[in-house]
């Protein structure tokens, strides 16, 4: 016979998961407002804590940076999933000056950028760079200046529309304003120290 009490110690395991899963879920929303709010206003590029070392040995964002496609964001089926801003040689920024994101997401409701705010689920941290467009005298183009562009070229690899910037050519660290750490650890939004920041070059 089943003694009654493991049906009870059973249900109580899945009670607690279940309760724990709803916690988590409730502080990534949390963590998803504060860093949506640090965001607005700006144009930035985010990426990981591994990747950000490389971009601070190199002095700059490459357009093509030394990472298997695998490990892209969008390549998981293939060069056919490749992002537009990639596929025209460019670095992928978000553009947040002038967002809504309920305005935004009920004109675009398939746009993914939820995936990458405030951290991207698969790396459970996020280093967002914030970009001094003041700084790039040529190579930057705008959210809605991409937007026109996809829709001229009539082409179908994905992006996301009016938000997706791009800066063709390496964007070097001196256009760096400020660079944040986010983590599902920490459960906060942390400006990265003077030592761990890129020097400009």
């Amino acid at each position: 016979m089943i003694d009654p009490s493991d049906d009870e110690q059973f249900s109580k395991a899945v009670f607690e998961v279940d309760r724990q899963r709803r916690q988590e879920a409730e502080a990534e929303r949390d963590l998803a407002a504060v860093v949506l709010e640090t965001l607005r206003g700006s144009v930035w590029h985010t990426t990981n804590s591994e990747r950000y070392t490389g971009i601070v040995s190199e002095g700059a964002i490459l357009p093509e940076p030394p990472i298997p496609d695998r490990d892209r964001w969008g390549t998981g089926v293939g060069t056919i999933g490749c992002p537009y801003v990639r596929s025209v040689g460019g670095v992928s920024l978000f553009d947040f000056r002038d967002f809504d994101s309920e305005v935004y997401s009920e004109k675009y409701p398939l746009s993914s950028w939820r995936e990458f705010v405030p951290y991207r689920s698969g790396w459970g941290e996020a280093i967002w760079i914030e970009i001094d467009v003041s700084q790039l005298t040529r190579g930057f183009i705008s959210g809605h200046e991409i937007l026109e562009r996809w829709k001229a070229e009539h082409v179908s690899n994905r992006f996301l529309p009016l938000i997706e910037a791009a800066h063709f050519g390496a964007l070097p660290v001196k256009a760096f304003r400020q660079v944040l750490h986010v983590s599902r650890e920490c459960g906060k939004v942390l400006q990265l120290a003077d030592a761990l920041a890129p020097k400009g070059k």
